[in-house]
């Protein structure tokens, strides 16, 4: 399979990887959560080209995670904001964050802590069921194709039934 079929393919984690999978993509929407909004500020923080940052964030946009917005008139400035679709994207950016901290952080732990407004502790991700509310992880999971319906066809290619084995 071809990079450019990505987007085609009936296969959630293709269809991602077509819009999230380059190596700067993730750094850059983990730095547009961490308040960064300003092309210069970017490229800053990160010492990416500028073509390519254009590249990235235009790609993020054309997929609808990000959009521009205007804050200065004269000379006519914009920065980059977040749509709904791309805060749908913080529990998987905070995943990958904590996944990150546990594996590769130095002695002295982390780079950045999370803290939660509400209750004012620092805090990392817990995936939960939405039906009953229990943590999950992947001993307790097991996946399994969408059934056909009349308006859908049964899955074809894609992900076959499985368990986490290991």
């Amino acid at each position: 399979m071809k990079w450019d079929d990505l987007e085609s393919q009936q296969c959630s984690m293709a269809r991602t990887s077509a819009v999230l999978g380059d190596r700067w993509t993730l750094v850059i929407l983990s730095d547009v959560f961490l308040g960064v909004r300003r092309f210069e500020d970017f490229q800053k923080r990160l010492g990416i080209s500028r073509t390519t940052l254009a590249s990235r964030l235009k790609n993020l946009e054309d997929h609808g995670v990000l959009y521009q917005r205007q804050y200065e008139d004269r000379p006519p400035r914009f920065e980059y904001r977040l749509t709904e679709k791309g805060l749908g994207l913080y529990p998987a950016i905070v995943a990958l964050l904590d996944w990150g901290d546990e594996h590769y952080s130095d002695a002295a732990g982390p780079p950045v802590l999370r803290r939660h407004k509400s209750c004012g502790h620092d805090f990392h991700g817990v995936l939960h069921c939405s039906e009953c509310g229990e943590p999950v992880n992947p001993r307790d999971v097991e996946a399994r194709k969408r059934p056909a319906n009349k308006r859908y066809p049964a899955v074809t290619r894609g992900p076959m039934s499985y368990a986490v084995k290991a």
